[in-house]
C-alpha cells in the first residue's frame, strides 16, 4: 500500500487532488482512499489531505501516520509543520517551491517544482491564489509513478469535464509539472 500525506492551506485543492489521485488509482486498475483532515474550515488554514492507494482492497480507515510519500503545496508551512514527520526512511517528498530548504529537507529524496508559477501561466487563479493541487499531481506522477500520467490526466479532465476550458488548462497543468519537476535524491 502507497500512503500520502498532502500538507496545504485551505482552498488550495490539496482535498480535491486527493480525490483525483484516486480516481487515477481506479483507471489504472487499483484501489484509493481519500480523506481530509482540518480544523476550523476557512480560506487559509493548514489543512491535511490523505490518499491511500493499492492493489487490494483498503480496509484502514485511520490518518496516514507514516506516510511513503509528502506532499507540500505551501512552503510556507515548512516553517510551521514538521512535514517529514513519520515519513518512511525511504519516503519521497514532493513540494511546491523553486528550490528546497536543504536544513528542512536533508537526507531526503526530494522531488520540486513551481506549481505556483505554473498555476499563475495557466490562469489557474481564484481570488488571487494560485490553484497548485492538479500541477503537483504531474509533479507527483513523474517523481513516483504511484499512477500512470494517463490516467492522472483523464481523472484530472473528468473532475473539471463540465467546465472544459477548466479541464483543459487543469491538464496543461498537470502535463508541464510532469516535464518541469526536479528529482532529488540525497545521501543517507
Amino acid at each position: 500500500m502507497i500512503e500520502i500525506r498532502r500538507h496545504g492551506r485551505g482552498g488550495m485543492g490539496a482535498v480535491t487532488a486527493s480525490s483525483v489521485l484516486v480516481e487515477a488509482a481506479y483507471l489504472d486498475g487499483m484501489h484509493g482512499q481519500a480523506f481530509p483532515f482540518f480544523g476550523a474550515e476557512r480560506r487559509g488554514a493548514p489543512v491535511l489531505a490523505f490518499t491511500r492507494i493499492d492493489k487490494k482492497p483498503i480496509r484502514i480507515h485511520s490518518q496516514v501516520y507514516e506516510p511513503d510519500i509528502v506532499i507540500v503545496l505551501d512552503p510556507s508551512l515548512l516553517e510551521h509543520v514538521d512535514v517529514t514527520a513519520g515519513l518512511k526512511e525511504d519516503g519521497r517528498i514532493v513540494i511546491n517551491t523553486t528550490h528546497p530548504d536543504e536544513k528542512r529537507t536533508e537526507k531526503r529524496n526530494v522531488a520540486y517544482v513551481n506549481a505556483t508559477q505554473i498555476a499563475r501561466d495557466l490562469g489557474l487563479v481564484i481570488a488571487g491564489r494560485p490553484l497548485v493541487n492538479m500541477p503537483m499531481i504531474g509533479a507527483l506522477v513523474k517523481a513516483t509513478n504511484v499512477v500512470t500520467l494517463d490516467s492522472a490526466l483523464k481523472a484530472i479532465y473528468n473532475r473539471f469535464a463540465h467546465r472544459p476550458k477548466i479541464a483543459e488548462a487543469n491538464v496543461n497543468a498537470a502535463k508541464r509539472a510532469y516535464e518541469e519537476v526536479k528529482i532529488l535524491r540525497r545521501k543517507r
